[in-house]
């Protein structure tokens, strides 16, 4: 390990409180954006519109998720992408099934899963990419 891949791995150590915190908040965040109700405010008239959000939560969440596996549980790349995965897959088809059994406003989606699924897998190509570049930068 070369200077600047143990001064980096040191900077991530150092807060990955931080990282947790900022993964149970966005995963918090999630959740109440996707249970409460929405009805009072304006409808935006565009097709597929939340499963753009629905994209963007999940690509966050599994993104976070993984640094949280990677640097607070000191987990392998693979595992912690693995886990972050997982995780984000099964946040997302609890919170349908909630949608659908526990609140009176919102129904559960398939769509939005294939949608959660898909930021997900996003997040996990661009984590593969980041990390092979980054591989490559510290390899010089």
């Amino acid at each position: 390990m070369n200077y600047y891949q143990v001064k980096l791995i040191k900077n991530l150590l150092e807060h990955k409180k931080l990282v947790l915190w900022l993964t149970i908040i966005w995963t918090a965040i999630v959740t109440f954006f996707c249970l409460a109700s929405f009805n009072d405010l304006p409808k935006i008239e565009a097709d597929h519109f939340d499963k753009i959000g629905h994209i963007t939560f999940h690509f966050g969440m599994t993104f976070l998720w993984f640094l949280t596996f990677k640097f607070y549980f000191l987990n392998e790349n693979r595992n912690a992408l693995i886990k972050a995965f997982l995780f984000s897959f099964f946040y997302g088809v609890t919170i349908e099934i909630c949608q659908d059994q526990f609140t009176v406003t919102r129904s559960g989606d398939p769509l939005d899963v294939l949608a959660n699924t898909s930021g997900s897998i996003l997040a996990i190509i661009v984590i593969q990419i980041a990390l092979s570049y980054f591989k490559k930068l510290l390899k010089k």
